[in-house]
């Protein structure tokens, strides 16, 4: 597949709309439509449905959009660094990763830390899960990232390093009309008849095993895409949800988050390429244990 086709696509659901996309690449609209329509025949789905007021992705057209925007984004940092070096730029990319919560704060500080100490440095930030971070790391993608143990926990691979940074407790977030809203610690038997929330398999995985240790089940009826999502689905009283013990003092002011009891926690852990190691990603390990440890660790 040709990335010119998927970049007409991201554009069209960026826009949700078929003529400003068409306006913003240069192309006819009868084009966008042809390049749209052959790329459904090649994946054999619908990605976008028309409606009055435009266009919208399809469920699957959502999916195929993150992850080609992924690519897209990859693919251009690949054209700028061959630029630069074919003018004489020997400054090498930092290229970090990190799980969204741990993307959302503690990174992005490491990293002002990093260019206080450092001085000038070109860098590039991709969230993502676990599993995928640590292939990247693995294949010489990334030179860093910050993941998580949570299940199905992370493998032991001979080509990276792995550094253990500090434990996250998890919290519970619940509506501001919640009755236990703003009344200190609770323990998850206190909200066995909930109805909960999750956006991901290993942030469900400690729930269910939190709660299969206080003999309730947890009752998860609604998933949600991303974080955002999920919060949005607490903020309007539909459920309540587990979020990691670093986002409590970062999220919108319509949901609490709450303290559990002996709550679940997940090990944060930075890795690293044993192979052409970047020469400023020791350095941020350093800055990332420093900065979390006080903090969070347990």
């Amino acid at each position: 597949m040709e990335l010119t086709v998927w970049r007409t696509f991201v554009t069209v659901c960026r826009l949700g709309s078929l003529s400003a996309a068409a306006a913003e690449l240069h192309h006819t609209q009868s084009a966008v439509s042809r390049q749209i329509a052959g790329l459904e025949r090649q994946l054999g789905v619908t990605l976008v449905e028309r409606h009055p007021r435009g266009v919208r992705p399809t469920p699957a057209g959502e999916v195929f959009r993150r992850h080609a925007k992924v690519t897209l984004d990859e693919a251009d940092r690949a054209v700028r660094a061959v630029r630069e070096v074919q003018d004489g730029a020997v400054d090498r990319l930092l290229a970090i990763g990190a799980t969204p919560s741990l993307a959302a704060g503690i990174v992005p500080e490491a990293v002002r830390h990093l260019l206080e100490r450092g001085g000038s440095h070109r860098w590039s930030l991709l969230p993502g899960l676990s599993a995928a971070l640590h292939h990247r790391v693995a294949d010489g993608d990334l030179d860093i990232a910050v993941v998580t143990d949570t299940p199905p926990g992370l493998p032991h691979d001979p080509r990276v390093d792995r550094r253990f940074l500090g434990l996250d407790a998890m919290a519970v977030v619940l509506p501001t009309g919640h009755p236990r809203a703003g009344r200190g610690p609770v323990h998850i038997r206190a909200l066995a008849g909930e109805t909960w929330a999750e956006d991901n398999d290993g942030s469900a995985a400690l729930l269910r095993r939190h709660a299969a240790r206080a003999g309730v089940d947890a009752r998860i009826d609604l998933a949600a895409a991303d974080l955002p999502g999920k919060l949005a689905l607490v903020a309007t009283g539909h459920a309540v949800a587990l979020v990691p013990g670093i986002l409590t003092g970062t999220l919108r002011t319509d949901v609490v988050p709450v303290p559990l009891v002996d709550p679940p926690t997940r090990g944060i852990y930075a890795i690293t390429p044993r192979r052409d190691p970047h020469p400023s990603a020791a350095l941020l390990r350093d800055l990332l244990a420093g900065a979390f440890g006080p903090l969070h660790t347990t």
